[in-house]
């Protein structure tokens, strides 16, 4: 097997993470020429075409597969920085910033649990890049070879990785105490919800949808909704009253118990387990990070079982189901 040039595959990984020759060369600190020829280069060693010129830039299936060469090279690096560190404390360089350890988090994590897990990794030096996008997406990245772990809602191991389960994050339906009383005094029924904005992460959030469906037993609603692209956004949007949101219920449990925030259905909850999945290699990074989100997932999310869908109320997303109280 040849030997690839691994200047020549960060060039390769840097145009398809910054999505452009430009900025790959600005990142490289290299001209567009050089990138332009390292990735040729590359391409005639290869045999084929490893991107494709379009807007967006994306990798073709042999680019994705040299991507996650790449992003393995890295692993391997970051093993050796740390195992020297340990060795010999000052003996690690610092980890040049395109030499990034990328994981893939759901946007919910990210804003209650999954931070504090990885705070000790990132003091100790590891070059952390986190990606964020709804957990049924997630995997999506770790796919493509773009991620070498993701936290994501769904269940299947892909081929060369491994699992583990973290745990069930719980959703609940909140609105802002005045909006509630205003608009629905008695909460959230079956009768009311096509008169209420629902405050959605973007346009692939099912979870609004979801939890209607579910908690009332109706096969398909729609919803009036606005898109806030963060967690914590979607939150400040309910305080400011712009209508109703299923939140993760770490996310919003403090509001509840002053009461700023009302469950308008005390009764429901949507339920959803969420799954680690890395690369299956030997790797002292690897099982640090699953160590480390493994160990907070413990600490805050429900163990995996613990809640069951109700009979007649089949989820349409995988790992999710609403329980009543």
């Amino acid at each position: 097997m040849s030997t690839f040039d691994p200047d020549a595959l960060e060039c390769l990984a840097a145009i398809i993470e910054e999505g452009g020759f430009e900025r790959a060369a600005q990142r490289l600190s290299i001209t567009q020429s050089a990138v332009s020829q390292r990735l040729r280069a590359l391409e005639a060693q290869v045999g084929t075409v490893l991107i494709v010129r379009s807007r967006p830039l994306k990798p073709t299936p042999a680019g994705q597969l040299m991507l996650k060469h790449a992003k393995m090279m890295r692993l391997l690096r970051a093993d050796l920085e740390t195992e020297l560190r340990e060795l010999a404390p000052g003996a690690g360089g610092a980890g040049r910033d395109e030499e990034r350890i990328s994981i893939a988090i759901n946007a919910d994590s990210i804003a209650t649990w999954a931070m504090p897990a990885l705070d000790a990794l990132v003091r100790q030096g590891l070059p952390v890049e986190i990606i964020t996008d709804n957990e049924e997406f997630t995997q999506e990245w770790l796919r493509e070879g773009q991620v070498l772990g993701c936290v994501t809602s769904l269940g299947q191991t892909l081929r060369g990785c491994r699992m583990v389960p973290l745990g069930c994050m719980d959703y609940v339906a909140v609105a802002q105490a005045d909006f509630a009383r205003n608009r629905c005094p008695k909460g959230l029924s079956a009768h009311n919800f096509h008169q209420l904005p629902f405050v959605a992460f973007n346009r692939k959030d099912y979870q609004q949808h979801g939890f209607v469906e579910q908690a009332f037993g109706l096969p398909r609603v729609g919803l009036k909704q606005l898109y806030v692209p963060s967690s914590v956004g979607q939150l400040r949007a309910v305080q400011a009253g712009w209508g109703v949101s299923v939140l993760p219920e770490l996310l919003v449990r403090d509001q509840l118990a002053s009461g700023e925030l009302v469950n308008l259905a005390p009764r429901h909850r949507l339920s959803v387990t969420l799954y680690w999945h890395c690369w299956n290699l030997s790797s002292g990074v690897l099982d640090a990070l699953t160590a480390a989100l493994t160990g907070a997932a413990k600490h805050n999310l429900l163990p995996t079982g613990a809640q069951k869908t109700p009979p007649g109320r089949g989820s349409k997303r995988r790992g999710a189901g609403v329980t009543s109280a």
